[in-house]
């Protein structure tokens, strides 16, 4: 019985836990050596074309083919993912927050990792507003 209600606990925090993601906890565990690293593919038309076919292929399933978010996951066009630095995006893509639903992606080549920050930043862009 009690392995039960252990069960079911968890099973209602996780999405409280999801979203501690999505409030910013995480930008207070970079690193400052990361948190200043820029990105080499800044504004690269070929990167955001690139980085947006590895979006859709690794990132979809959770923040929506248009990064709006889906359920508990975040939007990709949030203020608070758009007015952090590319190293913070950057450390969050490699490390992830596993016990809140996003997976590290540091298997992934670090130049795949910032073409894929690149599209994110284009969202911006493309957005008819910034959400918050």
């Amino acid at each position: 019985m009690r392995a039960w209600l252990l069960l079911i606990a968890a099973f209602l925090l996780l999405p409280l836990a999801c979203l501690a993601t999505a409030n910013g906890s995480w930008l207070k565990r970079v690193p400052q050596a990361d948190r200043v690293r820029t990105n080499p593919y800044a504004a690269d038309p070929n990167a955001i074309a690139a980085g947006r076919n590895m979006f859709l292929n690794n990132c979809a399933k959770c923040h929506g083919k248009n990064a709006e978010g889906k359920a508990n996951r975040p939007s990709l066009k949030s203020k608070r993912i758009q007015t952090a630095t590319d190293g913070e995006l950057a450390w969050l893509l490699k490390n992830g927050e596993v016990f809140k639903g996003m997976p590290g992606w540091g298997a992934l080549p670090e130049p795949e990792r910032w073409q894929i920050i690149s599209y994110v930043r284009s969202l911006n862009t493309r957005a008819t507003g910034v959400q918050e």
